[in-house]
């Protein structure tokens, strides 16, 4: 007895040490996300993890019983039957229902994760060592991202600068992906040397980037903000320094900055006469400047 009341107080004393772990329980789960599948992905996580959590309360729960009840100091007899038809039948039907109440709505769910029809916008994403290129395959525009300059600088061997000073350090780029709220948006996305994976844990989706090959995704953000993600596949010395990020705007915020886009790209390719007046088309105008001078 004493030893049981000095294991429950060693069990207590570990509960309480671990208070501060245990409040960030929702950091070791998936995220509920922003996106209806995202959502759906989540429900069907909770789903069979519940279902599962039953299974084991049942088995073990049998388990316990059987051995704290049958045991050999309180007399139990083993039984000496060699077959039961009706315990093997039950012992199958019920995992097999089991298992098709799991697989519908994880086929259903599975089905809307490929089904990319209908989409509002296409986007070509590019993996490279150390960064992503995205293509904005409809509206001719394209760029580079890649790690912030001041995480950049932070992170090399004896800078001096403290990490923890820097904004979202490791996981900020200079030019995020933009696309609009609430429009469905296809992510067409490859590799141009290793395999890379485009991985943004609010939308509920990664895809391996393949060389050579084209995976897609889609997602619709139904909320206005700055989404963060990095590459999931180890793809080389700088791999943990190739973050993604998302920056969903409202439909009028999103048609400003694609027209400022390809004012600039416009811009860049124009006559050096002409580069002066479209610089003040665009919300760059003293860059636009600056390299026409040069």
């Amino acid at each position: 007895m004493k030893m049981v009341k000095r294991a429950l107080a060693a069990g207590a004393a570990l509960m309480l040490g671990a208070a501060p772990a245990m409040a960030a329980w929702s950091d070791l789960n998936l995220r509920v996300g922003v996106t209806p599948l995202s959502r759906e992905i989540y429900g069907l996580h909770m789903l069979i993890l519940w279902i599962c959590v039953a299974i084991a309360v049942a088995v073990f729960g049998v388990m316990i019983y059987s051995i704290a009840t049958f045991r050999k100091s309180k007399g139990a007899v083993p039984a000496t039957f060699e077959h039961n038809t009706r315990a093997e039948i039950i012992w199958t039907v019920i995992p097999v229902l089991i298992l098709v109440g799991m697989a519908i709505p994880s086929a259903r769910t599975l089905v809307r994760i490929d089904d990319s029809r209908g989409s509002d916008m296409t986007v070509k994403v590019t993996g490279y060592q150390w960064m992503w290129q995205y293509e904005y395959v409809d509206q001719g525009v394209s760029f580079f991202s890649k790690l912030a300059q001041d995480s950049n600088d932070a992170r090399q061997l004896d800078s001096g600068i403290d990490p923890a000073t820097v904004p979202n350090y490791l996981l900020e780029v200079d030019r995020p992906l933009v696309v609009p709220q609430g429009k469905k948006v296809r992510v067409l996305i490859t590799a141009a040397d290793v395999i890379h994976a485009w991985w943004v844990p609010d939308f509920g989706m990664k895809k391996d980037a393949i060389p050579g090959y084209i995976n897609e995704l889609w997602f619709i953000a139904e909320k206005p903000g700055v989404y963060r993600g990095q590459c999931a596949e180890l793809c080389g010395r700088d791999h943990g320094f190739m973050p993604v990020v998302v920056e969903v705007k409202s439909q009028q915020d999103f048609d400003a900055w694609l027209a400022s886009q390809k004012a600039a790209m416009q811009a860049s390719k124009a006559p050096p006469a002409k580069v002066e007046q479209a610089a003040r088309n665009t919300d760059e105008p003293t860059a636009l400047r600056v390299a026409t001078a040069e």
